[in-house]
């Protein structure tokens, strides 16, 4: 299996998954034309993806996505809860009850229902069919509940928010109610609750944990993966800690594979 992160942050997402010969999106969150970049810094044609799967409508995930797959003909998939909440809504699509799991031609996916204030939203976990090998994705998550952390057990990569650092919430530049609402129970991971989802589902065989979705504002970089760095220590993780980039692609390591080369022409 492979997976590469388009892109995450507050101005767009995006994820590819690679089982075989079958490609899945995780969310949309660019427009075509910046999304055919991204996939083409890859080397991978917009064309080749199958599915693409909306985790929640908010603009950042799902802004281009009924105008990508009406361009690239992606069959698009969405718990009924985001289906009926996206605008623009793509012309077709499967809806889905959050906790359903999608069987996909090379991978399944199962879906999971994550605390966050939109209608219906999903974290993923895709298991490739031919090597079981199991890649989980949490974004936009206010708070982790024990049947999240239970379904995240075991994988060997796993993609997930770590929005802000806390002090730096509070001495930010948003007010009050804003501060509320992203460090409230449907809100965002901190860094701090990143590291506390991620040590509970730590093991020798976890390859790597990407942090996803690090606030412009009230976060870094380096801030945050020096707090996974520290929580994942006293634990038996011992792959990579990558931090995701809002600007351009990162490869996500799995196992022996080597990152794919990529080229950037912006």
């Amino acid at each position: 299996m492979r997976a590469w992160a388009l892109g995450t942050g507050s101005s767009g997402n995006a994820l590819v998954l690679e089982a075989g010969d079958g490609r899945v999106l995780v969310d949309a969150g660019f427009p075509p034309r910046e999304m055919a970049r991204r996939l083409r810094a890859l080397d991978i044609a917009p064309e080749s993806i199958e599915a693409l799967i909306v985790t929640h409508e908010h603009h950042d995930h799902a802004r281009g996505a009924a105008a990508c797959a009406l361009k690239w003909h992606w069959q698009t998939y969405a718990s009924g809860g985001t289906w009926r909440s996206l605008r623009p809504r793509p012309r077709a699509g499967t809806s889905f009850v959050s906790g359903a799991t999608l069987d996909l031609r090379t991978m399944s996916v199962r879906t999971m229902r994550v605390a966050h204030d939109a209608a219906e939203p999903v974290a993923l976990v895709a298991t490739a069919r031919d090597s079981g090998e199991r890649v989980g994705v949490v974004y936009d998550v206010g708070h982790a509940t024990r049947s999240l952390v239970d379904a995240l057990s075991g994988l060997d990569a796993l993609v997930l928010e770590s929005n802000h650092d806390e002090g730096w919430l509070r001495a930010g530049p948003y007010p009050p109610s804003v501060c509320e609402r992203i460090a409230g129970p449907f809100g965002h991971l901190s860094n701090r609750a990143a590291g506390a989802v991620a040590s509970a589902c730590a093991h020798r065989g976890l390859t790597s944990v990407v942090l996803a979705h690090l606030s412009q504002r009230c976060n870094s970089p380096q801030l945050a993966h020096a707090a996974m760095r520290a929580t994942l220590g006293r634990t038996a993780f011992r792959g990579q800690i990558r931090v995701s980039q809002q600007d351009h692609p990162i490869a996500i390591p799995l196992g022996d594979e080597r990152p794919r080369q990529m080229s950037f022409n912006w």
